[in-house]
């Protein structure tokens, strides 16, 4: 290693290397506050629409943690790093995970439906199944029934695939949807 054209040969790629670290360092930084923006501009929507609070910080941190993944991905591929193969590792990984978790992300998904489109509300009296209760929760994955002794949570999958009836209140005359 004492040979000059050694050092020289390192240095010169070194400095070669500088400009390509810190155009992907800019990137990085770039996709984090566009992932910042994302979030404010999905939760600015979602209040506007009168979503519900969770669903709202769910999509707002989805939005957010995509646009820190592409931009990742996309300061590898600055830096001189061969991205297909990670590419199309995360897309295999993926495909696994939601063959390992497919009732959970039908679940989260159904959940996202169903606090979208409000079919009932905390406080109505409503039966799935063989299963009846008054609605005190709905999140992401279940809804919890209070059924005076107990509390059943009902999977948000079973509520989309099955007939709900819902009790009106007394004095509730407004449509449903």
């Amino acid at each position: 290693m004492d040979d000059p054209a050694v050092w020289h040969d390192v240095w010169s790629k070194a400095l070669l290397f500088v400009p390509r670290l810190a155009i992907g360092l800019l990137l990085v930084l770039g996709f984090w506050v566009g992932g910042i923006f994302a979030q404010r501009l999905v939760n600015r929507l979602t209040h506007v629409r009168r979503l519900d609070v969770g669903l709202t910080l769910f999509l707002g941190r989805a939005a957010k943690i995509a646009f820190i993944v592409v931009g990742l991905v996309t300061a590898l591929g600055t830096l001189g790093v061969d991205v297909t193969a990670l590419v199309a590792g995360l897309g295999l990984t993926g495909f696994a995970l939601g063959l390992a978790m497919k009732d959970i992300i039908s679940n989260a998904l159904s959940g996202i439906l169903v606090l979208l489109y409000k079919p009932f509300k905390e406080g109505d009296r409503i039966s799935v199944t063989s299963l009846e209760g008054t609605v005190s929760e709905v999140n992401l994955r279940y809804t919890v029934l209070d059924a005076q002794d107990k509390w059943i949570f009902v999977p948000n999958a079973n509520l989309l695939a099955n007939p709900v009836t819902v009790n009106k209140r007394t004095g509730d005359s407004a449509s449903p949807l």
